[in-house]
């Protein structure tokens, strides 16, 4: 099983978990800072472009200002491996990327330029100084459904009831780990789905319903 997929599954599972969280910040004014785009390729044939909610595999480099190269993802003979997932706008990578590799083609590959406030900001992060504008060369490599897509939800609606149980998000994870080479694991997926019923089902019914399910892309 490729290392980038086994990830991917990881991310997913994180991404239920940290989507109250991100709600709870709607309504905020946007910054007035902005990030500067700049498309190095596209592909010809571009047959979906990513949207909030969606699961993203890039490759990407990370400059300073100077030109400075302080990441990148691509070693010598590891092929894709490195890569990275992440779910685009629930706050997995820095605000520019969330605003920047918006309506992307996999395949597409875009120079974003972004301001310290959309970056790490006043504090820095590791080698990272404070107040740093960031250049990143990012190349999308592929989009999947986000784990709050209504495709997902009617993976994981076995009955067709328009309402999640626990025993259908329980059997969707079991496949999901299955899907990406892990072995099933009871006691971890009753705990994710308790978790997950704590903070979604916000009726307090025993169901996840669609619209408790589905992001609110005007609140991200």
């Amino acid at each position: 099983v490729c290392e980038a997929e086994a990830a991917g599954m990881l991310v997913l599972v994180l991404s239920w978990l940290c989507l109250p969280a991100v709600a709870s910040v709607s309504g905020g004014k946007l910054p007035e800072a902005e990030v500067k785009t700049e498309v190095l390729h596209r592909p010809f044939i571009c047959h979906r472009k990513s949207k909030y909610g969606d699961m993203l595999l890039v490759h990407h480099d990370g400059f300073f200002e100077n030109g400075t190269i302080f990441y990148t993802s691509r070693s010598q003979g590891a092929g894709d491996k490195d890569a990275m997932w992440f779910t685009l706008g629930i706050r997995q990578v820095i605000k520019g990327w969330d605003v920047g590799l918006q309506n992307m083609c996999a395949g597409e590959k875009r120079r974003l330029v972004i301001p310290p406030s959309l970056a790490y900001g006043k504090e820095g992060k590791g080698k990272i100084p404070p107040e740093s504008t960031l250049t990143f060369i990012v190349e999308l490599l592929e989009i999947r459904n986000g784990p709050r897509s209504h495709e997902s939800f009617q993976e994981m609606d076995l009955n067709d009831d328009w309402r999640l149980s626990k025993d259908e998000v329980k059997e969707y994870l079991r496949k999901e780990y299955e899907r990406y080479g892990y072995p099933p694991n009871d006691t971890l997926h009753e705990s994710v789905a308790e978790d997950i019923f704590d903070k979604e089902d916000k009726n307090k019914d025993g169901f996840i319903s669609s619209r408790e399910f589905t992001y609110k892309h005007d609140e991200l």
